[in-house]
């Protein structure tokens, strides 16, 4: 049985790799031309298409693993480098090109693009995102991943909210005030990066322990 503080970690980690506040500047630019209704359906779009790719994530991401060969162990060790990485460029403020290109940002300014693509996927259900959920869906049964999919609807509503009320957040809220928040969210994704390699690391070499 899966401990309560468990979940309550995996929403927090993954609250903080989907980090909906870093998303609002590019929604903003993105919807400047577009009514009041069309941001909501937006949002709403992106929320659920969070909410998708994460739960496919979660039934299907072991199986992808055995798959190509490869061990959860490594994977965890993988998937926390790929945290880390996220995280030193959120304590810079900065998006960082494991979540977001330029060439994606520039298509996305250009109109080219729907706005889900790439601001659902990559933008919130990155490669981050995804390896969080992947490694926290392994262990239990069929109780555990309905449990991981009800964190995953907190964490897709959260990001439906931030993104539906974007103009108000960015009104009330200063550029400095966002990247303070990104930063602080950026400390803690460090710090489980790094407990998820350390928890790899210690299954692939016992003598570490």
């Amino acid at each position: 049985m899966v401990a309560a503080t468990e979940y309550l970690r995996f929403v927090v980690t993954l609250v903080a790799v989907v980090d909906p506040f870093l998303a609002v500047p590019f929604f903003i630019a993105f919807t400047a031309s577009m009514s009041g209704a069309a941001r909501k359906r937006l949002a709403r779009a992106v929320g659920i298409t969070v909410f998708l790719v994460l739960v496919l994530s979660a039934f299907v991401g072991q199986a992808l693993l055995v798959t190509i060969g490869a061990s959860l162990p490594s994977f965890r060790v993988g998937g926390g480098l790929v945290l880390l990485l996220m995280s030193l460029a959120m304590l810079n403020a900065e998006v960082g090109a494991v979540r977001h290109t330029p060439a994606e940002t520039q298509e996305l300014e250009s109109g080219d693009v729907s706005g889900v693509v790439p601001l659902a996927v990559p933008l919130l259900a990155g490669p981050g995102a995804i390896s969080t959920t992947i490694i926290a869906a392994e262990s239990g049964g069929i109780v555990h991943r309905l449990a991981i999919v009800a964190c995953i609807a907190v964490v897709s509503a959260l990001s439906w909210f931030v993104l539906s009320r974007a103009q108000r957040i960015a009104s009330h809220m200063s550029l400095t005030a966002m990247n303070i928040a990104t930063r602080i969210l950026g400390l803690l994704l460090a710090a489980m990066a790094v407990q998820t390699m350390a928890e790899g690391l210690r299954e692939l070499f016992p003598g570490l322990q």
